[in-house]
């Protein structure tokens, strides 16, 4: 038996060695760390379970609804059915795709608990590796992986995941570091990289805006700005033409969605979505604003504030620190230099005085200007990460144990700070009873027909309602609470049942006793296509709370509604179709090159 002292040697050592070990997996083996880092991150949601943030009933219902479009035969819906109380809106026409389709496919296992667990370790994850595979271009491999593991914790990315619950604006973040990878890049030589490197850069720019529209005007901006900036660094136009290229490419692949998106917006109150509380104006710095209604905006702006403040300051000062440690060397300039720059920039504009410059098309529809923190977060990994010591295997060790109690700091702070816990009426349980008994639940204000007013659907309404004043009221309500429909109102001479009632195609059989307007529980939209009898409905008057309205004779009647495809949406198609043909024939050609090149090698 070894004495005490020994013992406690040998215990010292192995447990340097352990330490040792456990530094070398966290800076070495990023593709098995990151990952775990992420894991971490996501702790509060495994521990507490879901953390129901401002947008999580808003993204769960939408999950919801395209889970039961795909079982009625539709693979890409248009139509949520469920919001306005069962009266519907276009949703899925404005809303990005890529998002609501993950989501769907994750609640394929019926698991719904667990969706929104999977879905941010998912994104956080990607978010890791994606920052590692851009500072692995100019810093070593175990400062990259570094960055990587901080990218997962950041606690705007925290914030995103649990306070907000934007889980398409995080998805959107783990794509713009490689968008930052793709522009950068100077390119090996002009016949074989700059093929390569404009596909990679337009179908990450094109997958942006089909994840999240406001993180797809941020990342076209950036775009140009890194392209510019590299430019300048590198004299050469080729980061320009890149760009130039790989922008217009990248809307055309994404042109099934934003051309209808774009064109259909004066269907829609598009303006709602920019309204008070809502515009840049109302968001700047640690603004702040009288009266009760603003008082959650004034929160949740404060709580931004207070991140993007702490993100830029330690950005700055990691900055400075790998700078003077050599870190960041000057041949590597043209990589790390625009992403400074992006630091003093994107603080800028958080304070009145960039007022003028939020007037660039689609900026205001960012409504806070501290949505760039997704951008911002690339910089402040990287850089912290590059002023770390891992040097030696005492730094490294040290270095290990900070970046752990780090992740569990973070962790820690999600789970006092940011997390949201949910009320009865949002739990995942109740979402799906509504999805299936079909009450409906709250409408999207920017999504409602033009003119109409979602305060006004009444919830609970029959199927089809006959009247005889095609603007009859329907429902009551007291207080100024919304209005709820039932038959004893009076208010419907007679109420159908449909014979089929799915998200994108409704059949009612009718027999009335009079001439009269059938108030069908469905929102207007110029995409409806209406038949009575086998003929196109006539039209009716706009009703206030944008309820479809048709006139119908006494008898019976055979109504079908369809969903149709619109002159934008066979424009967009046709577009992302010539789109993705020149990137197969930009992509061909550069392995054309390629191979002739590698020939006259050998």
């Amino acid at each position: 038996m070894e004495p005490p002292e020994v013992e406690s040697r040998m215990f010292g050592s192995r447990l340097r060695a352990a330490l040792a070990n456990l530094s070398g997996l966290i800076f070495h083996d990023g593709a098995v760390l990151i990952p775990l880092a992420a894991l971490i991150a996501c702790l509060p949601r495994v521990v507490r379970g879901i953390s129901c943030g401002h947008d999580f009933d808003f993204h769960l219902d939408s999950w919801l609804e395209v889970q039961r479009a795909w079982s009625q035969g539709v693979l890409y819906p248009h139509w949520a059915q469920s919001p306005d109380w069962g009266a519907g809106e276009p949703r899925f026409i404005f809303y990005p795709p890529i998002s609501w389709i993950l989501g769907a496919l994750l609640g394929s296992s019926r698991h719904w608990r667990w969706v929104p667990l999977a879905f941010t370790w998912i994104c956080l994850a990607c978010t890791g590796l994606s920052t590692r595979a851009l500072a692995r271009r100019f810093l070593p491999g175990n400062t990259a992986t570094l960055a990587g593991v901080i990218a997962t914790s950041a606690l705007y990315a925290l914030f995103t995941a649990y306070e907000r619950s934007a889980f398409s604006e995080l998805a959107a973040a783990a794509l713009i570091p490689l968008l930052l990878l793709y522009a950068l890049d100077p390119g090996s030589s002009p016949l074989v990289r700059g093929p390569q490197l404009t596909v990679r850069c337009s179908l990450t720019l094109a997958a942006i805006w089909l994840t999240n529209a406001p993180a797809g005007v941020m990342a076209s901006y950036l775009l140009a700005y890194t392209a510019v900036a590299a430019a300048l660094i590198l004299r050469s136009w080729k980061p320009i033409i890149r760009a130039a290229v790989a922008a217009p490419l990248a809307l055309g692949l994404a042109a099934f969605y934003l051309i209808p998106a774009e064109w259909e917006q004066r269907w829609i109150a598009i303006s709602q979505v920019i309204d008070v509380g809502m515009r840049i104006t109302d968001s700047w710095l640690f603004a702040h604003h009288p009266g009760p209604d603003m008082e959650l905006h004034d929160h949740v702006l404060r709580t931004a504030s207070m991140i993007l403040v702490f993100t830029v300051s330690s950005a700055v000062i990691a900055f400075l620190i790998s700078l003077r440690k050599g870190v960041l060397p000057k041949a590597t300039r043209s990589w790390w230099m625009p992403l400074a720059l992006l630091i003093p920039i994107l603080l800028l504009i958080q304070f009145p005085v960039s007022a003028l410059l939020w007037k660039l098309p689609k900026l205001e529809f960012l409504q806070f200007p501290w949505r760039w923190l997704i951008v911002l977060d690339v910089p402040f990994a990287i850089f912290v990460a590059a002023a770390i010591p891992l040097s030696t295997r005492r730094s490294r060790i040290i270095a290990g144990i900070g970046v752990i109690a780090s992740l569990l700091l973070c962790a820690t702070i999600s789970s006092s700070v940011f997390f949201q816990f949910c009320d009865e009426e949002d739990n995942v349980s109740n979402q799906l009873s509504v999805i299936r008994n079909g009450t409906g639940v709250e409408g999207t204000d920017e999504y409602s027909p033009s003119g109409a007013d979602n305060s006004l659907v009444a919830s609970n309404l029959p199927d089809a309602c006959m009247v005889s004043n095609p603007l009859q009221k329907l429902g009551e309500s007291d207080s100024g609470s919304e209005p709820d429909w039932y038959p004893e109102q009076g208010s419907c001479d007679d109420t159908f049942t449909a014979q089929l009632w799915q998200n994108e195609h409704r059949l009612l059989q009718i027999d009335s006793d009079h001439d009269g307007f059938i108030v069908l529980r469905l929102r207007r939209y110029p995409a409806w296509r209406i038949a009575i009898n086998g003929q196109p409905a006539a039209n009716a008057a706009a009703r206030e709370d944008g309820l479809l309205v048709l006139p119908v004779r006494a008898g019976p009647s055979t109504i079908d509604i369809r969903w149709s495809t619109t002159p934008d949406a066979l424009w967009g198609r046709r577009t992302s179709l010539l789109s993705l043909a020149i990137l197969l024939t930009l992509t061909a050609s550069g392995a054309v090159r390629r191979r002739s090149l590698n020939q006259q090698r050998t």
